[in-house]
């Protein structure tokens, strides 16, 4: 092989490991620049209900190995069946929520109940939020699972799909 075309082969190797490094940048910030518009690659709500579920999951596990050192009617284990029916109780209530959410015409939205607080934050995909939805989140909040309207906080969060 002449030497000129090792210089060209070696040359557009070096172009395609420039090329891959950049993607490389690229994929991993999760934003891809696009003329004018930046797209985010990682969806919000997907993301947030995967790390409230694993950190649900964590906390299950736990509490299961608690209940495994103490005997049953002992009052570590009490409390430790307790905790883990109180965050039983809370996915099911996020998740009725966030059903009724979607039901109103919202393409996504999350709910976080807090665990140690009657705190209620509801994330909603929406690029504005106006009176008349809050207002019927806060309804639907308080009839449903009896929360005090000044526990809920409501945010909009535009998420591309």
């Amino acid at each position: 092989m002449s030497k000129k075309k090792k210089i060209v082969i070696m040359s557009s190797l070096v172009l395609l490991l420039a090329i891959t490094a950049i993607l490389n940048v690229l994929f991993a910030t999760g934003t891809f620049a696009s003329g004018d518009e930046a797209v985010s690659v990682a969806n919000y709500f997907t993301t947030f209900r995967s790390e409230r579920t694993t950190t649900r999951s964590e906390e299950i596990v736990q509490i299961d190995q608690v209940l495994a050192l103490y005997e049953k009617d002992s009052d570590k284990y009490n409390e430790a069946v307790s905790m883990k029916m109180k965050i039983v109780e809370t996915m099911e209530k996020e998740l009725l929520l966030e059903t009724l959410i979607k039901s109103r015409g919202f393409s996504d939205a999350v709910v976080s109940i807090g665990m140690n607080s009657d705190n209620v934050n509801v994330f909603i995909n929406s690029s504005e939020l106006n009176y008349n939805t809050a207002l019927s989140i806060y309804k639907m909040l308080k009839d449903e699972v009896g929360v005090n309207p000044g526990s809920i906080i409501i945010l909009p969060v535009y998420s591309q799909v």
